[in-house]
């Protein structure tokens, strides 16, 4: 019996649809940290953040979405495994088991969940290959999380 022919497909589209797609990834790293202001008084700071103003660690969870048209020869907006070796580059490994204080880009800030989402931005923005960056979400805990969508004017939706 002949093998019947296969019907002939037509050639891909480069594009599907108009419009920005946002492409997430996450990565994980575990770390120390205590949220203090320098400039006040040590019973200031424990009044403030109470058990936080002691060294403690997080499990944290960094999720970077970049936006972007896919790329016609690719379909990509970015690709996943360049978006996380910049993510790894430019944060977690330089994060992962270290007290926050002591990594050189956060030295001086009061290492709240969210001067850490606007520093990480600033880590990982020029680093981009493709794309734009549209958010940083850091999860402090399962139920804490931080959104930082840049400081370009109308960049986060307001609620």
């Amino acid at each position: 019996m002949p093998k019947k022919a296969s019907p002939a497909r037509p050639p891909p589209s480069s594009v599907i649809a108009v419009g920005d797609v946002y492409v997430t990834r996450q990565v994980h790293f575990n770390s120390a940290h205590r949220l203090e202001n320098p400039t006040r008084s040590h019973a200031w700071n424990a009044k403030q953040y109470g058990p936080c103003s002691e060294l403690h660690g997080h499990n944290y969870v960094l999720e970077v979405t970049v936006a972007g048209r896919p790329d016609p020869a690719t379909g990509y907006v970015v690709d996943l495994g360049d978006l996380k070796r910049v993510m790894n580059d430019a944060v977690a490994d330089r994060c992962d088991h270290h007290n926050l204080a002591d990594v050189d880009f956060l030295r001086g800030l009061i290492l709240s969940t969210e001067n850490l989402a606007i520093a990480f931005w600033g880590e990982i923005e020029p680093r981009l290959p493709a794309g734009r960056l549209h958010c940083v979400r850091l999860y402090e805990t399962p139920r804490n999380f931080v959104d930082y969508f840049g400081s370009a004017p109308n960049a986060a939706p307001t609620r």
